[in-house]
């Protein structure tokens, strides 16, 4: 993600949430409070790069996507995907949706009743 971008997004950070405004910069944090918050820093890597559509009214997000490591080697540094969230995030029911389409998950574990 570029915070240098142009626009902004109104989406809430979970589902159900209250939208609020972000701009580029402020969607590059909440994304690490939802990595966090979710225990996937493990995982997830955030860094400031183009995500491409400078020109529209971003914020855009571009996501590289690598192998999961056996235990013990090192990570490979060779994408096997990728997905970009050009002029789409509005599109989304929420922020954490680009962490859960992108490593398969429904959310933030639960607890479960007792």
């Amino acid at each position: 993600m570029c915070p240098r971008e142009p626009g902004a997004v109104v989406l809430p950070l979970e589902r159900g949430g209250r939208a609020r405004r972000m701009d580029a910069a402020a969607v590059l944090r909440a994304l690490g409070v939802l990595v966090d918050a979710r225990g996937v820093g493990d995982r997830v890597q955030l860094r400031e790069a183009c995500a491409g559509g400078c020109a529209g009214p971003g914020p855009n997000v571009s996501v590289d996507i690598f192998p999961v490591p056996p235990p013990g080697e090192k990570a490979d540094s060779v994408a096997i995907g990728w997905k970009t969230y050009v002029y789409s995030l509005a599109s989304l029911d929420c922020l954490a949706r680009v962490i859960d389409e992108n490593l398969g998950t429904a959310g933030p574990p639960r607890r479960r009743a007792r």
